[in-house]
């Protein structure tokens, strides 16, 4: 970060985009207290204190929200470190200390499954450096040369004479010597790994377990007050009035604020009492041309795009058109992908203090500096004067990286300056005013030739980019690239796992007024629907199983092979299925990683599905901890089947439809299949996991499905369709 900016305001646009070009070594040297409980426990580097008890803190600075990262990331450091780990604890750094460091903790951003994908490297190299630091220390207290010491579980030994020592008695000295240059710092080969690789308990069990486990909406500051808040109920709406007279008497009322155009709060003594309030308020909204917005309307929209001219292209090789056309076989289908709410069990909520110099927001963010910088964006003060303390969020999903919600809360501290505010978002608001998972159609057609080959492949999406609403400046001739998630030729993040001779993949941008965003797994889930349920569909029409079918294809991508394979074997594809089940796959590259599944599902005489079990593979390259992974996959199929069965967020008049769980409901337990887990890590490379695995869950069973009934599923949720037989 330049001094000039470090030294002046920073507009949250303007400190993003520095903070997203910073660049540079590791830095390790720049010494200063953390926090004033801390003050005698010697920071050795950024990434790890010292206590003289031996006790490690190991700061992580990507958000937990149940993915386990904080674990995965203490696990990396402490390998490293050669400590203790039934010694080792965490703790969040601040996203306005890291700024006054230099960016120190880089990347605060825990979207994306990049949490440990992309911060392996230097936060291994600063748990290597204070290891480095502790043993120098020992050695010089010694007398001897540092490479005549090792250092294991928190002790260092001096080899010839015997000597030891712990971590704990040198860290005062440790934390004064110059950390090492990067460039000397070696890292562990991974066969000798002790702690990565592992099943380790996770660091926050006990806690959540005991329900001691606080979270944003569990915060609690001295004389804080609490904040509702109802919002325009049409995506572009305005307030044209309220009458705040009407219930500024009621019990524990405070304040009635208008918040920016679109919301008015209520601020109260209690929480119930804001939103009762709030929810009394009587509001003339202005809905504009918006309200005249439906399902209906959206689904046109998109469905003039699947023929559209004009098309973005994101794959393309030889001429699919053309091939199509001379194919002795053409075969086409239309899928289609509803919106989807992020729906956190936790909802949206922040709570903020201003004053005229300081701005402190306490918040379950993804994303902690990107926090900082709405919320100094919202203060109308220099990021300097700001700060943000991370939260544990009560479930994240995507939708925890916007920071609307943030904004919201500093407008309204700002109406009551010193005082505490916590805003807390209603179910119902939470539902209805969030970022969605985008809408989409999906036209795809194949030529085959005589002996049912795919000679040619065109996939048409039509429909909305999240680019469009989160980050228009990055679209580039009409072009979101991440609108091709799973489907790149070659991609390092989602790289096609099937040749064929001509392809082209290519979308129709169509953005409804309702705005789209990060959604776990985001546009991987649809695409790998489209593509999957599609070749399977090829599959049947060319009268080929469908694992066959598929490995004809992959011969190029011994990845993908290796993961389908895997749940294929495992499931026991070769062998006949037990009576009235049927089995389907689904095989993805998305976030890294390779993933596949095999479903397998019955469906009864009267229609009714129970999807028994799911065998899935994972191939992330390193494995940091197997528990985890095993959780992460299992957590990740309640998650996308939810979507399958049930979930659509739908539009009328412009607003949302679905309010809570009751319109919007989940899986129950006993709708859970049994899942069994394929960790395979095949190395030298690092790979998402908490997003991957979503995306195979709903093709596998949809294919199982087809198998099982004959009925092709092209449009979810799934509790539109009648499965019994004719």
């Amino acid at each position: 970060m330049s001094k000039s900016i470090l030294n002046t305001d920073v507009s949250r646009r303007a400190f993003m985009a520095s903070a997203s070009s910073t660049a540079g070594g590791l830095i390790l040297s720049f010494h200063v207290p953390f926090t004033q409980a801390q003050a005698s426990s010697p920071e050795i580097n950024a990434w790890v204190v010292v206590k003289p008890d031996d006790t490690v803190v190991v700061r992580i600075a990507r958000a937990e929200m149940g993915q386990g990262t904080l674990t995965g990331l203490a696990q990396m450091v402490a390998e490293e470190l050669e400590c203790n780990w039934a010694k080792v604890t965490t703790e969040h750094p601040t996203p306005g200390q890291s700024l006054a460091r230099k960016r120190v903790w880089r990347n605060f951003n825990a979207t994306g499954s990049r949490g440990i994908r992309e911060s392996n490297d230097y936060v291994r190299k600063g748990g290597a450096a204070a290891r480095m630091m502790l043993v120098q220390a020992a050695a010089d207290a010694w007398g001897v040369p540092a490479a005549e010491c090792v250092a294991a579980n928190s002790v260092i030994t001096h080899k010839p004479s015997g000597r030891k020592t712990s971590y704990g008695k040198v860290a005062e000295a440790a934390a004064k010597i110059s950390p090492p240059d990067e460039a000397s710092i070696v890292l562990k080969d991974p066969k000798n790994w002790r702690l990565i690789g592992k099943r380790m308990a996770r660091l926050d069990t006990v806690n959540k377990t005991m329900g001691a486990q606080n979270y944003g909406v569990d915060f609690k500051l001295p004389d804080m007050l609490c904040a509702a808040i109802r919002d325009c109920p049409v995506f572009g709406g305005t307030v044209k009035s309220f009458n705040a007279a009407a219930i500024e008497r009621r019990p524990g009322v405070k304040k009635v604020v208008q918040v920016g155009n679109t919301g008015v709060a209520v601020v109260a003594d209690t929480w119930w009492r804001a939103k009762t309030a709030v929810e009394a308020l009587s509001i003339d909204w202005e809905f504009g041309a918006n309200a005249q917005v439906s399902n209906e309307s959206i689904r046109e929209m998109l469905k003039g795009g699947l023929d559209a001219k004009e098309a973005a292209i994101g794959s393309s090789k030889g001429d699919a058109p053309a091939a199509i056309a001379v194919a002795a076989r053409k075969v086409e289908a239309v899928y289609s992908y509803p919106y989807l709410s992020h729906a956190p069990l936790e909802p949206m909520n922040a709570t903020a203090r201003w004053t005229s110099d300081r701005c402190e927001v306490w918040a379950p963010t993804q994303n902690a500096e990107a926090t900082l910088a709405a919320t100094a964006e919202a203060s109308g003060l220099p990021a300097q004067k700001c700060e943000v303390y991370q939260l544990y969020l009560g479930g994240g999903f995507g939708r925890r990286a916007r920071n609307d919600f943030v904004t919201q809360a500093v407008q309204i501290a700002k109406t009551m300056p010193g005082t505490p505010i916590k805003l807390i978002w209603s179910r119902e608001e939470d539902m209805t005013h969030g970022f969605f998972h985008p809408v989409t159609q999906c036209k795809l057609t194949a030529g085959l030739d005589a002996q049912g080959n795919i000679s040619g492949l065109h996939m048409r999406i039509s429909g909305q980019s999240i680019l469009a609403t989160v980050a228009p400046q990055v679209i580039k001739n009409g072009k979101d690239p991440v609108v091709f998630q799973g489907l790149e030729l070659g991609g390092k993040e989602g790289q096609l796992g099937y040749d064929f001779p001509n392809l082209l993949i290519d979308h129709a941008m169509r953005n409804p007024h309702v705005p789209a965003a990060f959604w776990r797994g985001v546009n991987l889930n649809q695409n790998t629907i489209y593509m999957e349920c599609f070749i399977d569909e090829l599959a049947h029409a060319s009268s080929q199983d469908p694992l066959a079918f598929r490995r004809t294809l992959m011969a190029n991508h011994p990845k993908h092979l290796a993961v389908l394979n895997a749940v294929a074997s495992k499931a026991g594809w070769d062998k006949p299925a037990p009576k009235g089940v049927f089995r389907g796959l689904a095989q993805t590259m998305g976030f890294g990683s390779h993933v596949a599944a095999c479903a397998e599902v019955s469906v009864s005489e009267d229609g009714w599905l129970k999807i028994h079990r799911i065998v899935a593979a994972t191939d992330p390259g390193h494995a940091v901890n197997i528990q985890q992974i095993e959780a992460q996959v299992e957590g990740s199929f309640v998650y996308g089947l939810s979507a399958a069965l049930y979930g659509e967020i739908t539009v009328s008049n412009g607003a949302v439809v679905q309010k809570n769980f009751d319109t919007y409901p989940v899986m129950r337990l006993h709708e859970m299949p049994k899942v069994e887990t394929i960790v395979m890590p095949s190395g030298g490379f690092w790979g998402g996991v908490g997003e991957p695995t979503i995306a195979v869950a709903a093709p596998a069973v949809l294919n199982a499905i087809f198998a099982a009934t004959g009925k092709r599923i092209r449009d979810l949720p799934l509790k539109h369709h009648s499965l019994k037989r004719a």
